[in-house]
């Protein structure tokens, strides 16, 4: 049963650990299928950390550094959009432009506003989302297997995490369900078609950045005020890059971009239980190592696994109206 319980325990931490991952990809998602690509999704995850740790500090309002993060992640988008969409600029370029933005920044004002080496306050109470009991959990306690399952895997995590939940159905029916959504697709793969159709194709892609701006916004804010308890430097560690390569894994569609997600995370999970376990045969494995497990992962699976992956067709090519 304690091994049950410790397996339990490891797939609530993949699930916790999964969703910046999840947000960040989804964001991608709408990004990508318009035909603009967003590398810069670390950058816009970053300084939604920020905003959203700074605010919560400032405010004691968790709910308030949502908000932040949400609107320092649409300037964001938007100046990649402007760049890109607008004025045809180069959009590797731009989206790293937004990365190295993002990191200098967020480490200056940490430090000028707050003295703390670059890092907010600790955030208590209200100021970070605290975990939620669901109900029927005291009910369902004494059920073997079900209880367990419940109340530490279903039950017992924060409001951004069942959010996202939410959102993966959501993100999915609006990209393959909807009016916009077919026309976010054909403008990815077709944009002279959506043209001569008459829809503008620069508003399409704005508007994709928008949703791209407000989902990266999540994941900063779930970072900074729900599975950690302030800002700190460099806090996404790469989670951006994670989030693009699950998406190119998962071949630009939801449902199997949510499942590298799932994988990468019970990777990153299982490396923090590894360190300093002694492996059989093998002996204790340098933390290093143990460490970069997720992104060994990452680079056998698009090296090796994730086969032909075709991106739409007009991801990368900046758009200009024939006349």
């Amino acid at each position: 049963m304690e091994e049950f319980a410790q397996f339990l325990s490891l797939l609530a931490s993949t699930v916790r650990l999964s969703m910046p991952l999840i947000l960040c990809a989804l964001a991608g998602l709408f990004a990508e299928r318009a035909g603009v690509v967003d590398i810069g999704l670390e950058g816009k995850m970053l300084a939604a950390a920020f905003a959203a740790g700074s605010a919560a500090a400032v405010s004691g309002s968790a709910w308030l550094g949502l908000v932040a993060a949400v609107a320092v992640s649409v300037v964001f988008a938007l100046i990649h959009a402007f760049a890109c969409v607008t004025h045809k600029g180069n959009q590797v370029v731009s989206g790293m432009a937004l990365n190295v933005l993002a990191v200098g920044l967020t480490a200056v004002l940490a430090f000028a506003w707050f003295r703390e080496g670059g890092q907010t306050p600790a955030l208590q109470g209200a100021a970070r989302f605290a975990p939620l009991e669901l109900p029927f959990v005291q009910t369902l306690s004494g059920v073997p297997v079900l209880g367990p399952i419940y109340a530490r895997l279903i039950s017992g995590h924060n409001a951004l995490v069942y959010l996202t939940l939410a959102a993966i159905p959501l993100v999915s029916f609006v990209v393959f369900r909807t009016r916009f959504g077919l026309r976010l697709r054909a403008v990815g793969e077709n944009p002279h078609a959506v043209d001569t159709a008459g829809i503008s194709v620069a508003w399409l892609r704005y508007r994709a950045m928008l949703c791209c701006g407000v989902l990266c916004g999540v994941a900063g804010s779930y970072l900074a005020t729900a599975m950690a308890s302030a800002f700190q430097r460099e806090m996404t560690a790469g989670k951006g890059f994670l989030a693009l390569a699950a998406l190119i894994f998962g071949k630009w569609m939801p449902v199997p971009t949510v499942l590298a997600c799932l994988l990468f995370a019970f990777a990153d999970a299982l490396q923090g239980r590894l360190q300093g376990v002694a492996l059989p045969g093998i002996g204790v494995v340098p933390v290093q190592a143990i460490q970069a497990l997720p992104y060994i992962l990452t680079v056998l699976l698009l090296a090796g696994f994730v086969g032909k992956a075709v991106a739409p067709k007009a991801s990368g090519v900046p758009y200009a109206k024939e006349k």
